[in-house]
């Protein structure tokens, strides 16, 4: 499996209201449920009327398009990266999945993963 690396910084944000989400990032995930509105976004475009953040995040994300038949995928990452003792917070899209790992713990995963016979692209 391989996984893209994504060279930007990340923020995961509780927000009140989407008028201040620069939806022209590159990268803009938001999560509304009938309790929060959640964003993650990149570091630099952080909304002023944010009530939580927590910076400091990098992401990859599966390569490919995946069909929704297909299972585990997100699961195998994850479990690997769990027995490392890596937290992660994934996102996923109707294409691919996300996983953002906290800055401090990121060079690690991306060895781990490779370990376990994952390609690991940069740039």
């Amino acid at each position: 499996m391989d996984i893209k690396v994504i060279d930007k910084e990340f923020a995961v944000c509780k927000i009140n209201d989407v008028t201040e989400v620069n939806f022209n990032d590159e990268f803009c995930f938001v999560g509304k449920t009938d309790e929060e509105l959640s964003l993650v976004c990149s570091s630099e475009f952080v909304p002023k009327n944010t009530i939580v953040c927590d910076s400091g995040w990098r992401a990859f994300r599966i390569e490919g398009i995946l069909d929704f038949s297909l299972t585990g995928i997100l699961a195998r990452a994850a479990d690997i990266l769990a027995n490392a003792k890596i937290p992660i917070f994934a996102v996923s899209t109707y294409n691919t999945d996300y996983i953002l790992i906290k800055n401090e713990f990121f060079r690690k995963a991306l060895d781990v993963l490779k370990e376990n016979n994952y390609v690991i692209k940069v740039g």
